[in-house]
């Protein structure tokens, strides 16, 4: 087979000036949650069972120790993390590698590192705190964003497109996206789907690009792992913020009713038989621990690479590891 590499393919892709400073981030970020007595926890990579969200992609091992089945590596550390606070744990972090297949571009890669925290009793409005707090901590004097702007997912489709995304039909959405010559979607017709393209493609790229924007109070049906508002049923206690239209961070205030989270693991399985999709175990042990019991909690994850790529301005997640994924790079 003809070897396709460079002779050079085998250097790194960070330079040594960018390494150093996700270190400093490195440090940065564990000083922060040391600083308020969060707890760092370390689980584990491999599972027997896999995320049923039908918008993440798990990737599949294989053991020789166990032919007969297929393990995960995980997505994200949620499910154990909760897991450990279903048991008496107190707030905790982790800051890890996870991997998602199918994401591979200048912002994405199919391995990247998360940071992902859980803090007890805390709210909406603590958790987003929380977050802006341990961001602006971990970028440190690297680059000062500008002013934080908050705004509601209903507000940021009305201000911007003028359409209400809690009671907008399909016939008002598709309009928006097919009349704009940077739209063409190739997507089914789900009303989700329409709302993540117009706010990708038409309403994050008008976020301050130097500035932090959260964006919460997403729609119920796009609640993931959330629970929805108490006060307004319409909307889900879930958040993002952005750096520009760049994600950092998504959030919740944890949804811990077993049976409500059973249900959405069963539609999400429905919704992957329809499209096609594989369809892979639950995880059990998650369940049980809501049955359990998981205390009144917040959490979120921010993508670190993101973190560094705005601290170290490069526009590629190759740039801030020492090392980016390459199929092509075989030989």
């Amino acid at each position: 087979m003809t070897d396709k590499r460079s002779s050079d393919s085998w250097r790194p892709t960070g330079t040594l000036p960018v390494l150093k400073l996700r270190a400093r981030m490195l440090a940065n970020a564990r000083n922060y949650f040391a600083a308020r007595n969060v707890l760092e926890v370390d689980t584990p990579v491999l599972s027997r069972y896999a995320v049923s969200d039908v918008n993440i992609e798990s990737i599949e091992a294989h053991l020789q120790l166990d032919t007969g089945t297929s393990y995960y590596l995980h997505t994200s550390p949620e499910f154990c993390m909760k897991r450990l606070l279903a048991a008496g744990a107190p707030d905790i972090y982790q800051i890890c590698r996870v991997f998602r297949d199918g994401e591979r571009g200048h912002r994405h890669q199919p391995e990247f590192m998360l940071a992902e925290w859980y803090r007890l009793g805390f709210g909406l409005e603590q958790i987003i705190n929380d977050t802006l707090d341990f961001i602006r901590a971990t970028l440190g004097d690297a680059v000062t964003p500008g002013p934080t702007r908050r705004i509601s997912y209903r507000d940021a489709f009305l201000t911007t497109l003028n359409v209400d995304p809690v009671t907008a039909t399909l016939d008002d959405l598709v309009p928006l996206a097919s009349g704009r010559h940077h739209l063409n979607p190739s997507i089914d017709r789900d009303r989700t789907d329409w709302l993540d393209l117009l706010l990708c493609q038409a309403i994050a790229p008008t976020f301050d690009k130097d500035g932090l924007t959260v964006l919460y109070n997403y729609p119920a049906e796009q609640a993931a792992l959330a629970r929805v508002n108490p006060n307004d049923p319409t909307v889900a206690d879930r958040y993002e913020i952005f750096w520009g239209e760049l994600e950092l961070a998504n959030g919740y205030v944890e949804l811990a009713d077993a049976a409500e989270q059973r249900e959405r693991c069963n539609r999400d399985q429905a919704t992957r038989q329809v499209l096609g999709k594989t369809i892979r175990p639950l995880d059990r042990d998650f369940l049980d621990a809501l049955r359990h019991g998981l205390p009144a909690c917040a959490g979120v994850a921010v993508g670190f690479d993101r973190l560094v790529m705005i601290a170290a301005g490069k526009d590629h997640i190759g740039q801030v590891n020492s090392f980016v994924f390459n199929p092509e790079h075989r030989s």
